[in-house]
């Protein structure tokens, strides 16, 4: 666990902030995965994920065919399953806002593992060091990146309904389950001389 040490100058500061017993703001960033155990066999499909207060700053999204309780196979690979657009609505944004094209069997997957490096350098500042080359990337993490940091004024001071369309070139496979990981930005409200902690 690392420890910060401060300065004497400092450590009088922070001590006379918290003997004034002022509510401090604790930013941190909060993630939820949901599933959808079994997907029908078409070749689009709308899923309504959540409605939240919170808004999405990141959206993931997976799919994986007849891995879950399968100890032959690697569960933490997804696969591709023929993935031709993906789009994330909040109410009514859409985004990505230009579609995919995707089309795994051309190789055509160059927009998917853009989004998926760009991750790096929006969400860490930092230049994007890609984990996976492009052939490893489509054979074992075709995962949706869904950048939603620019929302509009009005979507930031209301509830957010998610919503998640898709499209296949091909018949979604059997035993197929859809994974999509929400990143928040969130504050608590820190009293520290009451110990009190509130999430707004």
């Amino acid at each position: 666990m690392p420890h910060i040490t401060v300065s004497d100058a400092e450590r009088l500061r922070l001590i006379d902030t918290l003997s004034k017993n002022r509510e401090l703001d604790v930013p941190f960033r909060s993630r939820e995965l949901h599933e959808y155990p079994l997907l029908p066999q078409t070749q689009r499909h709308t899923w309504s994920i959540k409605t939240s207060i919170e808004k999405p700053q990141y959206i993931f999204f997976g799919l994986q065919t007849d891995r879950k309780n399968q100890l032959s196979k690697d569960y933490s690979q997804f696969d591709h399953c023929n993935l031709r657009n993906v789009k994330v609505y909040l109410n009514d944004e859409m985004y990505p806002y230009d579609n995919l094209n995707l089309n795994f069997n051309n190789n055509s997957f160059a927009a998917l593992y853009e989004m998926f490096i760009e991750f790096q350098a929006s969400f860490l500042d930092k230049v994007g060091e890609p984990i996976f080359t492009p052939e490893e990337f489509k054979t074992i993490a075709p995962i949706v990146v869904v950048d939603c940091t620019k929302q509009s004024e009005m979507l930031k001071r209301s509830p957010v309904s998610i919503r998640l369309e898709f499209e296949t070139r091909t018949n979604i496979p059997g035993k197929t389950t859809a994974h999509c990981l929400i990143l928040h930005d969130r504050v608590a409200k820190y009293i520290p001389a009451q110990g009190v902690i509130r999430v707004v």
